[in-house]
């Protein structure tokens, strides 16, 4: 079976999807897939080229049927045009999996007609159809376990090994343990990793013998449980054999007999061990057994409004060190919302420790190309178990219209580069691309190809984020891809921005939490325990789910006019803290006293220009123009904004129409309004004209004595109305809610 696993492993995943639904089955089995050493593509059935499907050797076709037996619309012209070429199949295996409505007569017919014609084209069948009703998911797993191992099976010549589809189907089984107790075996074993590629010190390392990996967790909740669960999927990326061990009942005599070890814990109470931890700390503290030889690293969750911050876990920390062990990276701190700072740690410390050879040595050479090795644990992260494989997207051929600054001679420009790439790809890969094969002197911030919050650049007018954003989103065939830096942060190097300023800014702006004492439920054993209702947590989420506070940041016009306004990225932040109910009540001031400053809500002009940049966008101008609403309350309507809003209120309910003639009355001041007496404006007032024309309280004398003219009132916003642009964003928002 070796010889098998060492050749070509690639296998081709199409789908034919009218509603998502399959072309989500096709991700789930690329997942799966990579647990048997196959190298999968999921490709759209839509833009294929069908002169190419003789080469690919291993297919999967998952496809739903559309109407009345059709096939879905992203399908049709592969499949009309495989009747046409009808190209030879002879060395190609396949099995498909069809979802349909069995309330139709023509169930699952696009699936059975594909599955024909595979085997009138001389494609071998490893796997009969499995027909799928509207509930997919229990016989489409069925499907994918059965077939996934004896697609594997099949050679690079077009012979189905069927004699080893068992063995292969253990192997895909074997990859990884999971023990409650020290009853599983320590010593772990190389066998079921496939080794390809890398160099030969990598490849020895990896096949040298003991590859076991000990994941510990502390859990009150379940959540450090469910980190190590996630760990564990993820260490069989870099040839680690994990085994995951719940601290109850572990045998603290045994700890050093693991040589790798990542621990995963949270702190309960004021600074205690979870209860499933505390009999094996006290062992480990009481019998301090020697850990010379272990390589570890942890994890630790906690709550920042606790005064003992991830105590439990900075106490295994130093206990490890202390015993001997040697710590490969250093521990991570995680607060309530632990999966991106978990993220950071699993995607640092499993190279890290999957470069930890037999006898106990970092091999810290070789964690560049074991990173390499394991590349795509960042998708597995966010994901869970079922990562989204790469879509195939053909190439598109545009212009890349690329903005360049060199600091040494304070000059800047654009390159223009005709270039072709696949429409997956995200702005990142082109950017890297460009590095590579065009520039080596380009500058950008590389992300983690999760969406990292610094990552933010401008294309076509659109701030995103430059490892999440695909090409095909941002330009179509044969357009320009206009890359520039962010707005609003000074330009270091080409596309590298500072975030220093917002940075300073949220440092002045002091977002995080300051707790009272506060009430709380107590545990059996006395323990505090804080309370948030669910409606409260779920509204402060939802306030906060934006990708990137810097990239939030840039989308305000205001920081050309205003250089001290704290910016909507800032303000967001500091909005929320105020809301949360766990926040002191003189933090609560401050904040809402921030926020009404001179640089706070109100200079932005208005947050629509912050919600035309989608979902981010909108998430914090409706945030924010809530910050708006409380602080006029709050105030009682007093003060320039509040005078305002209260008076155009009024102007409104009075006449039934908006109308600004009232609110202009105000801004002038009694100064303005004897300055602008014969401009007709002033007597429109006086006479009860309103914008539209209509009486606020006169019913004919539009009619009997129109005065300085005739018609509607003139525009109201001059260059004689103070802060106008306040004005203009007050129209814009009292006159939703009037």
């Amino acid at each position: 079976m070796q010889s098998l696993l060492n050749g070509d492993r690639s296998l081709s995943i199409f789908f034919g999807s009218q509603t998502g639904n399959a072309a989500e089955l096709a991700e789930k089995t690329a997942k799966l897939s990579k647990k048997i050493g196959m190298v999968p593509s999921v490709i759209d059935m839509e833009g294929f080229d069908v002169s190419t499907l003789s080469a690919h050797k291993r297919v999967l076709i998952i496809t739903s049927t559309w109407g009345e037996g059709e096939m879905p619309d992203n399908a049709e012209d592969m499949w009309q045009n495989v009747l046409t070429s009808k190209p030879s199949l002879k060395t190609t295996g396949f099995s498909v999996c069809a979802i349909g409505d069995s309330s139709y007569d023509e169930f699952c017919k696009a699936g059975t007609d594909w599955d024909s014609k595979f085997k009138e084209l001389g494609a071998t069948q490893v796997q009969p159809i499995t027909l799928c009703d509207v509930d997919y998911d229990e016989p489409w797993t069925a499907w994918v376990n059965a077939a996934l191992p004896r697609i594997a099976c099949f050679d690079d010549s077009g012979v189905f090994q069927e004699s080893i589809v068992t063995e292969m189907s253990s192997y895909s089984s074997g990859t990884q343990q999971t023990a409650s107790a020290p009853a599983a075996a320590a010593a772990g074993s190389s066998a079921g990793v496939s080794i390809t590629g890398g160099s030969e010190a990598l490849q020895a390392l990896l096949g040298g013998g003991d590859r076991s990996l000990s994941i510990l967790f502390g859990s009150q909740t379940g959540n450090a449980a469910g980190l190590a669960e996630k760990t564990a999927k993820l260490a069989a990326n870099y040839g680690l054999v994990p085994t995951v061990y719940d601290m109850d009942g572990f045998d603290p005599a045994t700890l050093g007999n693991h040589k790798r070890t990542l621990i995963i814990t949270s702190t309960w109470g004021e600074g205690e061990m979870p209860d499933n931890a505390e009999t094996l700390w006290q062992s480990v503290s009481s019998q301090s057994p020697s850990l010379d030889g272990v390589s570890f690293s942890i994890c630790a969750i906690g709550d920042t409004a606790y005064d003992e911050f991830c105590k439990a876990g900075t106490d295994w920390d130093e206990k490890y060190a202390a015993l001997g062990a040697n710590r490969v990276h250093s521990i991570q701190l995680c607060d309530v919302d632990f999966d991106t700072p978990w993220s950071q740690w699993v995607e640092a410390a499993l190279p890290m420790i999957a470069c930890v050879d037999e006898s106990g040595t970092l091999q810290e050479v070789l964690l560049d190309e074991m990173k390499e090795y394991g590349s795509g644990t960042a998708e597995e992260v966010v994901s869970g178990d079922y990562t989204p494989a790469s879509i195939v997207q053909e190439d598109l051929s545009i212009t890349l219209s690329l903005f360049r600054y060199c600091p040494a001679e304070a000059d800047s420009g654009w390159d223009t580069i005709a270039c072709a790439i696949p429409g997956h790809a995200t702005v990142e890969d082109l950017l890297v691309a460009v590095q590579h094969d065009v520039d080596g002197s380009l500058a950008f911030r590389r992300g983690n190809g999760n969406g990292s919050p610094t990552s933010g650049i401008r294309v076509n007018g659109r701030i995103v984020l430059a490892d999440m954003i695909q090409i095909s989103e941002l330009v179509n065939d044969g357009g320009v891809l206009k890359i520039e830096p962010l707005p609003g942060y000074p330009v270091i190097r080409d596309l590298v921005v500072d975030y220093t300023s917002f940075e300073e800014g949220r440092v002045a702006a002091k977002p995080w939490l300051r707790a009272d004492p506060r009430e709380g439920f107590t545990l059996l054993n006395g323990n505090a325990m804080g309370v948030m209702d669910a409606a409260t947590s779920a509204t402060l989420h939802a306030m906060t789910d934006v990708s990137s506070y810097q990239l939030l940041q840039s989308m305000s016009d205001t920081f050309a006019y205003d250089s001290e306004y704290k910016g909507p990225g800032i303000l967001l932040q500091q909005w929320t803290r105020s809301l949360d109910p766990r926040t002191g009540e003189e933090q609560q001031m401050d904040l809402m006293n921030s926020l009404g400053s001179e640089h706070g809500v109100w200079s932005e002009a208005d947050f629509a220009s912050v919600a035309r940049y989608g979902s981010d966008g909108q998430t914090a101008s409706k945030a924010l123009n809530s910050a708006r609403s409380k602080l006029l309350n709050s105030t009682n309507y007093t003060g320039p904004h509040g005078r305002l809003v209260k008076w155009y209120g009024r102007s409104v309910k009075w006449s039934g129409n908006v109308n600004e003639t009232t609110l202009y009355r105000q801004v002038l001041g009694p100064v303005g309004l004897l300055s602008n007496i014969f401009d007709g404006v002033s007597a429109r007032m006086f006479l009860g004209f309103t914008r539209t024309g209509a009486p606020p309280f006169r019913s004919l004398q539009a009619l009997l004595a129109p005065p300085a003219g005739i018609g509607k009132i003139p525009n109201m916003i001059n260059s004689k109305v103070a802060s106008h642009h306040e004005v203009v964003n007050l129209f814009n928002e009292i006159d939703q809610r009037f």
